[in-house]
């Protein structure tokens, strides 16, 4: 399955966006297998972070100009976020750049990583580890398009609930985009 993913993924071409009011992000999708089942890893974000506080999210974050590379941000953010080291993902591709309301470019990158992982969370980035089915993800009853409030502003995008959790905005777009990529 994991060569099937990234040979999908290399044969497509990705939608970049370039835009100099956009300040560029990296994120990672990881992927895992436990017992022949792939998940889903994501964040929960705590509520004192400047930006999507609370949120549902994949491992990343704002680039640096020492990151050099867009990849670089994803997996420096995700070792910060959450201690996976990179030398243990297994890059599969990338992903449609996505923007947020929030003036964000985000650069999402699929990855493989190993199952169990001892994780090293940050107490101040992150809430909660979300370990998601893809199989839950591709229930009709997970997933849905509506509106969705964020800071006074309603936003119209794709929603997925999972276990009394929201995925929405570019995360939720960004999720849509490997699930119907690569499982449907």
């Amino acid at each position: 399955m994991i060569d099937e993913i990234r040979k999908l993924l290399s044969q497509r071409e990705k939608k970049t966006i370039i835009d100099d009011s956009l300040r560029p992000s990296g994120v990672l999708l990881p992927l895992f297998c436990k017992d022949e089942e792939y998940y889903i890893l994501l964040t929960k974000r705590t509520e004192h972070l400047e930006h999507h506080k609370g949120q549902i999210s994949f491992p990343g974050g704002a680039y640096d100009e020492e990151d050099g590379t867009l990849m670089v941000t994803a997996l420096r953010e995700t070792y910060e976020e959450v201690g996976l080291s990179s030398a243990d993902i297994e890059l599969l591709g990338e992903l449609d750049d996505m923007v947020t309301t929030t003036s964000f470019v985000i650069s999402p990158f699929v990855g493989f990583i190993p199952h169990p992982y001892e994780f090293n969370i940050s107490a101040y980035e992150i809430d909660e580890l979300i370990t998601a089915p893809v199989q839950a993800l591709l229930d009709g009853e997970t997933y849905r398009e509506g509106l969705m409030n964020s800071e006074g502003e309603f936003h119209r995008g794709y929603v997925y609930e999972y276990n009394e959790h929201l995925v929405w905005g570019a995360t939720a777009m960004i999720l849509k985009q490997f699930l119907d990529l690569v499982f449907k």
